[in-house]
């Protein structure tokens, strides 16, 4: 009778094991979620900018940040675009960015932004999701009806749940770049011209990193924006978006920051070598891990590929003290701290 009771209650205990739901993490090569858009902007003449704001937005498809981010950054990209004779494609592209869905570490929909954008070419434009994610359960475990769970504007849930207008027929496939599936963001009957729809590719994103500048330059060619810098060209938005993920850790306030820059690059880029995926850390911080972007998210650090050829890399700002956290080539990243007179390559 007691072998009977213990058999029973190992089955059911196996039957509840094998019953509970499943999660698994959704990503994507985040970079190639603005490629198009960068060539559309460097086309256009757009210079440096270009590279800072793509990267500053395909961060925001990361988990951690707000449900508003990702509209703030096409709204950026947008911003970008009027200032350049309101280049057509760069509108286009950054309305669909806005609808690219984003990374979900649970496998649940991600909640939609409740408040209007700046721009009137993003209104009543939300992100798809991906076919993976629950779409009965939002990240929260919001159940459909719950707060942020209906896009902003709307009085009724998605659907086809998982939809948006730029891909009105359904979620798409996990990991896919929306921009590769369609050109037309599915407002106004616009889409992209032919010149800049070229195949999705991660490495123009983040490698095109502009010639290092001489001392006497007046322009900061780091891809992302230190948040104790003030750039003319970067809203407050931007800033506070994944792109001002910069460590700012100087060893020096004076001028002659250059030197002290260098090596507090190659401080940190020592201190990412010792990191794993399993790494205790804070909430909302970022790092390399495995020559890959990592971002704190419960805990642990959460990493995505920074795409073929590339490693992520802390390296020195130009025009103020501090470091920044990117993507970049191995050789663009000690050509950088080389240029501080650092010595010793990416670690000192």
């Amino acid at each position: 009778m007691q072998f009977t009771t213990l058999v029973s209650f190992a089955l059911a205990t196996a039957a509840s094991v094998h019953g509970a739901p499943v999660h698994k993490r959704i990503a994507q090569v985040i970079a190639d979620s603005t490629t198009k858009w960068e060539a559309a902007c460097d086309a256009a003449g757009g210079g440096t900018q270009c590279n800072q704001v793509a990267v500053a937005s395909f961060g925001t498809l990361l988990a951690a940040p707000g449900p508003c981010e990702q509209q703030n950054a096409a709204d950026n990209m947008i911003d970008l675009a009027k200032t350049l004779s309101n280049n057509a494609d760069m509108i286009t592209f950054a309305q669909i960015f806005a609808q690219q869905p984003r990374n979900s570490p649970t496998s649940l929909s991600v909640p939609y932004c409740q408040s209007a954008p700046r721009n009137a070419e993003l209104n009543g434009l939300f992100q798809c999701q991906f076919q993976g994610d629950n779409p009965t359960t939002f990240v929260g475990g919001i159940a459909v009806g719950g707060s942020g769970t209906i896009p902003f504007g709307m009085s009724a849930h998605v659907n086809p749940a998982g939809s948006c207008p730029a891909n009105p027929t359904g979620p798409i496939a996990d990991g896919t770049q929306l921009v590769d599936l369609t050109q037309n963001p599915g407002v106004g009957g616009t889409t992209a011209s032919n010149k800049t729809t070229g195949g999705s590719n991660s490495t123009s994103t983040v490698a095109t990193s502009s010639p290092i500048p001489s001392s006497g330059s007046s322009s900061d060619s780091d891809c992302e924006e230190d948040p104790t810098e003030s750039t003319p060209t970067a809203s407050p938005t931007m800033a506070a978006s994944i792109a001002a993920v910069a460590s700012a850790m100087p060893s020096s306030t004076s001028g002659n920051f250059k030197l002290a820059n260098g090596q507090d690059a190659q401080k940190l880029n020592k201190q990412f070598a010792a990191l794993t995926a399993t790494s205790l850390c804070t909430e909302g911080t970022n790092a390399c891990v495995d020559s890959a972007f990592a971002q704190c998210v419960g805990g642990t650090y959460v990493t995505q590929s920074c795409g073929s050829g590339l490693i992520c890399a802390a390296l020195p700002l130009v025009n103020s003290a501090g470091t920044s956290i990117t993507c970049t080539t191995n050789a663009d990243a000690l050509a950088r701290i080389a240029a501080t007179g650092a010595q010793g390559g990416l670690t000192g």
